[in-house]
């Protein structure tokens, strides 16, 4: 990537005491989130020196900026497998690949579902990046998704999920054993303020709500099943880590384990259930978990003795 040629500003006493990153934000024009990262790759100096977003400025502080504009994403059709579960003139239900990306992002902007949708259904309602989608998974969490393949099966679901009309049932296994047999995390969840690619139960977080229940204790785990009142990103990932007992194989909020072959989190979307937004008829679905969920379960059973 090529930076622009080189901004130079000189702080100003109507600057004094504001942030780096809300002045720099003002001088490039674009997102503050973009000109902060841009901060922390060092696309940014303050008096020739590498600067933290925060820092607040003084007068006379001579600010540089080689802000890069940031790209745009854009989704286009590309002929993946896909996993078609059911599908009408207003859904489809697809079973998602662990592994597969739900919607191009910065750092996947291709080989995501949406493309496989794109080239499967055609134009998709909504969003052009998150064309069709009532609802994501995690990259490496399997199973369940539907998507809708006109504006009014969008506008519908999109509702009936807001009004938890759409039940959503998972199964995970979790390091450990839970201390009771089924219970409810009701914790708000927001970014943690620590590592920005992880979220954490926080006062000021969006309310979340995640009922689980122990299906089998297995050697030094567990396999549950989880149903969502909500739908906060890694939801389930975050309420297990803070209950003490992280999804098997989460890289993110437990730990990794090289014996097995699971891509990620050991976390499937197992059953969905909705009504056809147009039709009114009760649609049910269940797909089992993939091998690699399987081989890791078969592999913590407790022998019989």
């Amino acid at each position: 990537m090529t930076l622009p040629e080189a901004t130079t500003y000189i702080a100003t006493a109507e600057d004094a005491g504001q942030r780096l990153d809300i002045v720099a934000t003002r001088l490039a024009g674009f997102s503050r989130s973009h000109v902060s990262n841009a901060i922390k790759a060092g696309e940014v100096l303050v008096n020739d020196a590498l600067a933290k977003p925060s820092l607040q400025l003084e007068p006379g502080d001579r600010v540089v900026l080689r802000v890069a504009q940031p790209h745009v994403l854009e989704a286009f059709a590309q002929e993946l497998p896909l996993d078609v579960v059911y599908e009408d003139d207003d859904v489809i239900v697809i079973n998602k690949v662990a592994g597969m990306v739900t919607h191009p992002a910065h750092g996947a902007v291709d080989n995501t579902l949406v493309n496989a949708l794109m080239a499967h259904v055609g134009v998709l309602p909504g969003d052009p990046i998150r064309g069709g989608l009532v609802h994501r998974l995690d990259r490496d969490t399997s199973g369940l998704l539907v998507a809708a393949k006109t504006p009014e099966a969008l506008s519908a679901l999109g509702k009936a999920m807001m009004s938890r009309y759409i039940a959503r049932t998972y199964l995970g296994i979790v390091i450990g054993y839970p201390g009771e047999q089924q219970g409810t995390i009701n914790g708000p969840i927001g970014r943690d303020p620590h590592n920005r690619m992880k979220y954490a139960i926080r006062a000021e977080g969006k309310p979340s709500v995640t009922h689980y229940a122990v299906r089998e204790r297995l050697h030094g785990a567990s396999e549950l099943s989880f149903t969502l009142e909500t739908g906060r990103t890694h939801q389930i990932r975050v309420h297990m880590a803070a209950l003490g007992t992280p999804i098997l194989n989460d890289p993110i909020y437990g730990r990794t384990d090289s014996r097995l072959a699971l891509p990620g989190q050991a976390l499937h979307a197992w059953k969905l259930a909705f009504r056809q937004p147009r039709t009114r008829i009760d649609l049910e679905f269940e797909v089992p978990p993939p091998e690699a969920y399987t081989q890791a379960y078969e592999s913590l059973k407790v022998p019989v003795a």
